[in-house]
């Protein structure tokens, strides 16, 4: 652990997640103000039944952390769609009212969060990189939610898209948006090697051997019964792999070494299932009005989900045990990984 700097962190610590609290020495000391006089060590146990202060804190500058990376690609979700002119009416009407839901965009801050932490910036591939995975994570969600799939009429707190227009309409939005993402990575990224290493990244996370087979598995596996191995493939295929998409792009972007490229790859799959098991058990234990679609629909659907096939208790425990293994793979960066080590804890307790 780095303690040169006075503030708040979060880090592993004895195979724990930990929050830390630093303070510098006063001037008049023998340090003379240069070293750090105490260090606070607190679990998520021990602000859970003490003092919150610090995880507040913690989580506060995270949360304005994220919001400003939500504005960014927001702002390039929109600049795009609106240089796309030949768009038809309806179809662009459709288009701009899925990406304007007010989605966390967790994937394209991981995305650019990754670039930062291997290049020290947030470049321009890195944001047009993360508008793609969010076009392409949002595609999967208009088409997740369509009578033959999840048939949802709520995402995000909206009616869904073919609520809100019609079922034609959502399966071409749905479409357009998975295939303007690729448009985007193969006309705006810098260096053509890049944009092929993207594209491949992206198509792999996203395809028949990705998100397809997991969202494949996960509609096979209703009213079965489910099994730890055939939970893990699920998650792991349906939301991880797509997260470990996010953290690779965007060291491609920053233009990472292997062992980079290969740190961030696996902490993205650790939180992309411990998101995916927070989401089981928030469909159990939130409302609709906080998750933003309704609740209840996995245990009413037969899902196969981890509070269903490991206990509530158990699921807590995995997701905890996920965050920790993240943070310790991102060690090596040390304090420049900060807000990935941030990033893990709030998915951890997220209530929505």
């Amino acid at each position: 652990m780095n303690t040169e700097l006075p503030g708040f962190g979060v880090l592993q610590y004895n195979c724990r997640i930990v929050y830390f609290q630093t303070e510098t020495c006063p001037s008049t000391s023998p340090c003379g103000g240069s070293t750090v006089r105490r260090i606070n060590l607190k679990t998520v146990e021990d602000f859970e039944k003490q003092d919150m202060s610090i995880a507040e804190n913690v989580h506060s500058d995270f949360s304005v952390e994220l919001a400003n990376r939500q504005r960014v690609i927001n702002t390039m979700l929109e600049r795009m769609l609106a240089e796309a002119h030949d768009i038809d009416r309806d179809l662009r009407e459709a288009l701009r009212y899925t990406l304007q839901g007010p989605g966390k965009r967790i994937r394209s801050a991981l995305l650019m969060w990754s670039c930062e932490v291997v290049s020290g910036t947030i470049n321009t591939d890195a944001e047009v990189a993360a508008a793609a995975i969010e076009m392409v994570h949002t595609s999967s969600l208009v088409h997740d939610d369509l009578p033959a799939m999840d048939n949802d009429d709520f995402r995000r707190g909206k009616p869904t898209c073919h609520k809100k227009f019609d079922e034609a309409t959502a399966i071409l939005a749905g479409d357009a948006l998975l295939i303007f993402a690729f448009e985007m990575l193969a006309k705006r990224i810098s260096e053509p090697a890049v944009a092929v290493a993207l594209v491949a990244e992206l198509a792999e996370a996203a395809g028949p051997e990705g998100m397809i087979a997991g969202q494949m598995a996960d509609l096979k596996a209703e009213n079965v019964k489910g099994t730890r191995p055939l939970l893990e493939y699920i998650h792991t295929n349906k939301t991880a792999k797509m997260f470990r998409c996010a953290a690779a792009m965007g060291a491609i972007c920053g233009g990472a070494t292997k062992e980079q490229y290969d740190c961030l790859g696996g902490y993205g799959l650790k939180i992309g299932l411990g998101f995916q098991i927070a989401d089981d058990i928030l469909d159990v234990s939130a409302s609709s009005e906080q998750l933003g679609k309704t609740a209840g629909k996995d245990a009413k659907a037969d899902k196969v989900t981890y509070p269903a096939v490991v206990g509530m208790e158990k699921s807590k425990e995995l997701s905890r045990r996920l965050a920790e293994e993240a943070i310790a793979i991102v060690e090596p960066f040390g304090r420049k990984a900060d807000i990935l080590r941030q990033l893990a804890t709030a998915l951890l307790q997220r209530k929505k």
